[in-house]
């Protein structure tokens, strides 16, 4: 099942009380670590996609942005509100168009709610979060800072094209953000050094890690999270083994 933690939760029992097998995938809050080593030519070319893809509708979408650094926490701002500076909203038949609308009228009203209330708790709006002139569902991309771990929004899932951004000193500092999170969906690291991106990423407590990408998804390979994001693999090997009943038939040798 993919849906919300009440859904799934919902499902879940009913499974449970008929002794049925279940996955589910809940959704997640995915962090993406920016340590201070990191190929900012490659970051260039991947942070558009990694937040703004169907507008941010995409569960395994980068929503929290850790970069270690002063220096390089500036450089990702000034990146980040450069692309999404760049996001042309229109119709989605026009190759020109690169934001989507949100999926419904309540979408768009949740997430500028989720917007509303981060400011209201102290965070600071970089760019975004003004209206858009345009027939759809459609929400400004909104890059926010300033997120303390008092604020509500700092560990809720917006399901749209909102960057929240993290600045912390040290690698240490990251990985306790990332993992400060009800959710465990997926996350990604950027590095240099690709070992020491692996053991970064082995830290991070989610079903799925990526080193130097956004998210991804591919038949070959599981999908799937821990805590509130849920429980089980699609895809894969893996995605067939969650509903097949293992059956032994044994021909004793005598």
């Amino acid at each position: 099942m993919t849906g919300s933690e009440r859904g799934g939760a919902s499902i879940a029992a009913e499974a449970g009380a008929n002794l049925k097998k279940s996955s589910m995938e809940l959704g997640g809050n995915d962090a993406f670590i920016i340590l201070e080593d990191a190929d900012f030519d490659l970051l260039d070319k991947t942070v558009f996609f990694a937040r703004l893809y169907n507008a941010g509708q995409v569960c395994t979408s980068s929503k929290r942005f850790v970069v270690v650094g002063q220096e390089n926490y500036d450089k990702f701002v000034d990146m980040v509100v450069k692309h999404f500076k760049s996001a042309k909203w229109g119709d989605p038949m026009d190759q020109a168009t690169t934001l989507a609308p949100l999926s419904s009228a309540a979408a768009k009203e949740e997430v500028l709610g989720q917007i509303k209330l981060a400011k209201e708790n102290g965070a600071t709006v970089v760019y975004g979060d003004e209206p858009i002139d345009h027939p759809g569902n459609f929400v400004m991309p909104t890059v926010l800072t300033n997120i303390t771990k008092e604020n509500p929004i700092y560990n809720q899932e917006i399901f749209g094209p909102v960057a929240s951004i993290y600045k912390v000193d040290s690698e240490e500092e990251a990985i306790a953000l990332a993992n400060d999170s009800s959710y465990g969906l997926g996350g990604t690291v950027f590095s240099k050094n690709l070992d020491h991106a692996k053991e970064v990423a082995a830290k991070i407590e989610t079903g799925m890690s990526f080193i130097n990408s956004g998210w991804t998804s591919h038949p070959e390979i599981p999908f799937g999270g821990i805590k509130n994001s849920g429980y089980g693999r699609e895809l894969s090997e893996l995605g067939f083994d969650a509903f097949v009943n293992e059956h032994l038939v044994f021909v004793p040798n005598d």
